[in-house]
């Protein structure tokens, strides 16, 4: 087995690990409720008692009360700023709002009866319903994972991403000109998408057979190497954001910890191809066995949740530790694990 991370000097793991629950404690529901579920094994009672507080506290409070009268999120169904309606959407997932609260059904219903692709996508798609979505399959993928999760029929947008898989399991934007190579940005929105179909809509064979393509697709190239050459690939083409850099929200953007903790969410047994991506994120906890925001990308979100790049992550430190704990060494770090070397483009 891999050796064990020694505890930073003068912390014991047992300390270590209490004063970090803490600290994550010490936050909003939608990190807490979280860290109970994922990190303390709390009974379902308790971590849903947590969690519906995200409706009507916090974040999850604020970023709903930012919805205007028209069902808009930011004036568009989609924007290059992070304050879009497919972005709080995204975001409200990613936190946990529960589908079934009168909130998220209000919210949600007034999004599915009166936003449309106007203005936001290519004039073929302007008079799509929001959860019709539009051409790319990265952005399709976010909202196709918005619209199951939250209980909407997303079934004709599923059927259209399971057409553009590619024969290397994966998908790209690119496809459409001309790209046969998939991408991991865009794969990534599409395996979380097909992920919450298959949960939202019970049995499909074709659906799941799909995702496991694209897990696949993640699992030979070891999260973050070339398939051909095994050659680190250090950063994406399309927006050079730096795949061993983590950020949250991750938006589009594709890193080695959204794809471990997509993996574990999905419930994929741990493999030998991502123990140098899980010995990566081990190595990149600090002395107070806390994980940095290593990026933060241009734009401007519909909500701050006071986090600093180069600063402690709660957002972090929350899917780092539990990546660790699905892959079983509880903060090993895989032999041979070390930091991304520079390489070229995907």
């Amino acid at each position: 087995m891999p050796p064990m991370v020694t505890p930073p000097s003068g912390l014991s793991a047992c300390s270590l690990e209490s004063s970090v629950l803490d600290w994550l404690l010490d936050s909003d529901p939608a990190i807490r409720w979280q860290v109970m579920r994922d990190l303390l094994d709390a009974p379902a009672q308790v971590f849903e008692a947590e969690r519906a507080r995200v409706a009507r506290e916090g974040w999850g409070a604020q970023l709903l009360a930012l919805q205007g009268p028209d069902g808009l999120w930011g004036g568009a169904a989609w924007n290059r700023g992070w304050n879009s309606t497919m972005h709080v959407l995204w975001l409200l997932r990613e936190m946990g709002l529960p589908p079934a609260c009168a909130e998220a059904r209000r919210a949600v219903a007034l999004v599915r009866e009166q936003v449309s692709w106007r203005g936001c996508g290519p004039e073929e798609v302007a008079e799509n319903p929001f959860f019709a979505g539009e051409v790319e399959p990265c952005i399709n993928g976010q909202v196709a994972a918005a619209g199951a999760y939250f209980g909407v029929d997303v079934r004709g947008l599923v059927d259209r991403l399971l057409a553009e898989q590619l024969p290397d399991g994966g998908w790209n934007c690119e496809a459409e000109r001309g790209s046969t190579r998939s991408s991991f940005n865009t794969t990534i929105c599409v395996f979380e998408a097909l992920l919450e179909f298959e949960r939202a809509a019970g049995d499909c064979p074709e659906v799941a057979a799909a995702r496991l393509r694209g897990q696949e697709y993640l699992l030979e190239r070891r999260l973050f190497r070339r398939k051909s050459t095994g050659e680190v690939i250090e950063r994406d083409r399309k927006g050079s954001a730096v795949w061993a850099r983590f950020a949250f929200p991750t938006w589009w953007h594709y890193d080695v910890l959204r794809g471990l903790d997509s993996l574990r969410n999905a419930g994929v047994p741990p493999d030998e191809r991502a123990a140098e991506a899980v010995g990566l994120v081990a190595a990149k906890r600090n002395e107070q066995g806390r994980w940095a925001l290593e990026a933060l990308y241009p734009g401007t979100p519909a909500l701050e949740m006071g986090e600093t790049e180069g600063q402690p992550s709660r957002w972090n430190t929350l899917r780092a530790l539990r990546v660790l704990r699905w892959y079983g060494e509880g903060g090993s770090r895989p032999a041979g694990a070390g930091p991304l070397r520079e390489a070229g483009a995907v």
